[in-house]
């Protein structure tokens, strides 16, 4: 029995010795995957606020949280088992999948350029309102929750690639780390944007100058960061999204794309000091806007599509009941 007892600590100790030996592996390499995935990140900290528009202030966080937690359920246990069971067995599948989210991406981010450039109302009527009704709050979570699930299959799955020669248990281990921290990261900056005007509108009544001109400066200020947010989403989900193919294409013997990108950063590569950073931007650059011509084309097949599918009607006809104001603008302002 003692020796059986003696056997098991051993065992024990051994595996948190490759435990420890471990961290910082597990730490590396959820660093790098959360890096790549930034783009789309980014992208979600943009979106989800507008989930909230129109919504009485009192229950903004409340329903933040509700979504918050749906978005970590959609990653831990939906989409982490389904990416582990898929590298387990099917790995070649993977860079498939990555590359059809990187064509989503290169989509959405060209969606916005277009209709921006076109200088229609695309955003206001995307952008979700707060239906009135007794239900309203239950379904805007939903549709929340529901975008959410989409951007959060990016995330995991641009992760996932980035670790792919680690064990399974050290994928399992980074991918959780990355859920939790992504999930923390985006809801905690998105908690923070909804209630700065409000922040802003307390410290504007307080008696000192300086807080008055502090809170003045955030309620102005807001509408700005938003679209800077918003503009720098876009440029990172066209960059992500053209990397994604721009590495895909290499990979499976299209080589064209990678190498002339590689060419263009060689002669900025060598310049002291901001060598690297010159390198990485024309990479970024390139990426971009192979992006953008990528998801462009996209558009071109999509959209046509869109206008004779269900439920493609069906979206349309959606901006027009929730997407928008009586007066057919966007939908209500804080």
């Amino acid at each position: 029995m003692s020796g059986g007892l003696v056997a098991l600590l051993d065992d024990v100790a051994a595996l948190a010795r490759i435990a420890a030996a471990s961290v910082d592996d597990v730490a590396a390499g959820a660093a790098k995957a959360g890096t790549k995935a930034a783009g789309v990140v980014i992208d979600d900290a943009a979106v989800t606020p507008q989930y909230v528009s129109g919504a009485d202030p009192s229950r903004e966080l409340p329903m933040i949280k509700k979504i918050f937690w749906g978005s970590i359920r959609n990653k831990l246990l939906i989409i982490l088992p389904a990416l582990l069971l898929i590298s387990a067995f099917i790995p070649w599948i993977i860079p498939f999948i990555l590359m059809l989210g990187g064509t989503y991406l290169c989509y959405e981010g060209a969606e916005k350029v277009w209709h921006k450039l076109r200088g229609g109302h695309h955003e206001a009527e995307e952008a979700p309102a707060v239906e009135r009704g007794h239900d309203a709050e239950a379904t805007v979570v939903k549709g929340a929750i529901t975008t959410d699930f989409i951007l959060s299959c990016e995330i995991m799955v641009i992760s996932m690639n980035e670790v792919a020669t680690e064990s399974i248990w050290v994928r399992a281990f980074i991918l959780v780390l990355v859920a939790i921290a992504i999930t923390v990261l985006v809801y905690g900056a998105v908690g923070l944007i909804v209630k700065m005007d409000d922040i802003g509108v307390h410290l504007a009544a307080k008696d000192s100058a300086r807080a008055k001109r502090f809170g003045h400066l955030l309620v102005r200020g807001m509408p700005a960061v938003l679209a800077a947010i918003t503009f720098v989403g876009t440029i990172a989900m066209l960059w992500v999204g053209g990397h994604i193919m721009v590495q895909g294409a290499h990979d499976l013997g299209w080589h064209a794309p990678y190498d002339l990108i590689h060419a263009l950063e060689h002669p900025v590569a060598g310049v002291a000091v901001v060598g690297g950073f010159l390198a990485w931007l024309v990479d970024t650059l390139c990426s971009a806007v192979i992006g953008l011509a990528w998801g462009l084309v996209v558009m071109a097949v999509i959209g046509p599509l869109l206008k004779v599918l269900p439920f493609g009607k069906a979206k349309d006809h959606g901006h027009g009941a929730a997407g928008e104001t009586p007066d057919g603008g966007g939908p209500a302002g804080h």
